[in-house]
């Protein structure tokens, strides 16, 4: 509003100014150029007031366009300046991740090769604690095969000498001694108690 009024006196004070000048100029030529004079005078009056009225236009139509546009823009301005905050931020912290990713890298290789030889040294415990079970196994399956064997040739052993002990026999004990044999043994029986 005070810019308004400043317009209109600064308007007021060239337009009087400038008819001062051309009333002073018209008057000092004369007559005939004064009317010339006078038109000029009109002709500048209303220059003024048609740029005073372009400016009013402006000023009404335009200015509270412009600063809405300004308004709309500023708050676009204070958006991306949020916006680049929160991206730099965030490129900040991706960038801080990266550099501890080596270092994370790092530690999530070792802490590997760490429970990788926990693993196998675990897996050559329980192979040697397997090894042995199965030779102590294998040894008492093979003691117990060595068992069987000897009782199978034990009573191989026996039945062939049963069977060479009965031919022997059947070759060797006739009929007279047989009953020699028989009346042996009945005398041994009458000496005994009954």
């Amino acid at each position: 509003m005070k810019a308004n009024r400043r317009a209109l006196v600064f308007a007021g004070a060239v337009i009087a100014a400038l008819f001062l000048t051309l009333s002073t100029n018209a008057a000092e030529e004369g007559g005939a150029t004064g009317a010339e004079a006078t038109t000029e005078v009109f002709k500048w009056i209303n220059f003024v007031l048609v740029i005073l009225a372009v400016v009013w236009l402006w000023r009404r139509l335009a200015t509270p366009k412009l600063n809405r546009s300004r308004e709309r823009i500023g708050s676009f301005i204070a958006q991306a300046s949020s916006a680049k905050a929160a991206a730099d931020a965030q490129l900040h912290e991706a960038e801080t991740k990266l550099s501890n990713l080596e270092k994370e890298v790092a530690e999530l290789r070792a802490l590997a090769e760490r429970e990788s030889a926990a693993e196998v040294e675990r897996i050559r415990t329980a192979t040697r604690s397997d090894m042995g079970k199965i030779a102590v196994a294998a040894k008492a399956e093979i003691e117990a095969a060595e068992r069987a064997a000897r009782l199978e040739l034990k009573a191989l052993a026996a039945k062939l000498a049963v069977d060479g002990a009965e031919s022997l026999l059947t070759k060797q004990l006739t009929a007279q001694a047989q009953a020699s044999l028989i009346s042996n043994f009945v005398k041994s029986l009458e000496g005994m108690p009954n």
